[in-house]
């Protein structure tokens, strides 16, 4: 069932009530099965991910560039720069962080940079997960 909320509210309000909802049905009939959530940076969310720390549900969650990030993996994006530009060739590096917001969140998290740049220009990306390194390398998620 769709719902609609107003467009002045953020984008992740509603979702750990809607999240526990989904996760109780699917754990009815499959209690031992494992959920993986992936969503955008909107759901990067100390609430959603404790949350699902707690439940014992995954994530894998977009993170929204900002200058502390983008600080972090400055050498490496700079070096893919540097080869994208003899090359011609896309080059893309993935640096692991240990990562946690100024204000927002509670406790340090996994975070998953790729320092990717394309002939002309640079395009980090990052991710927050629950998925432990041993299990998951930086390059596969």
């Amino acid at each position: 069932m769709a719902k609609l909320r107003p467009s002045n509210q953020d984008a992740a309000a509603g979702a750990v009530e809607e999240l526990a909802r989904v996760v109780a049905q699917i754990r009815t009939r499959w209690p031992a099965v494992e959920i993986w959530i992936r969503a955008d940076s909107g759901f990067a969310r100390e609430a959603l991910m404790t949350w699902c720390e707690a439940k014992g549900v995954e994530y894998v969650l977009g993170l929204a560039r900002n200058a502390r990030l983008q600080r972090a993996i400055g050498g490496d994006l700079h070096e893919a720069k540097q080869r994208c530009e003899a090359s011609g060739e896309a080059v893309r590096s993935f640096v692991e962080l240990d990562y946690r917001t100024k204000k927002t969140w509670r406790r340090t998290r996994r975070v998953v940079a790729k320092a990717e740049a394309l002939p002309g220009k640079a395009t980090p990306r990052f991710v927050v997960t629950s998925l432990a390194a041993d299990r998951f390398s930086s390059k596969e998620l």
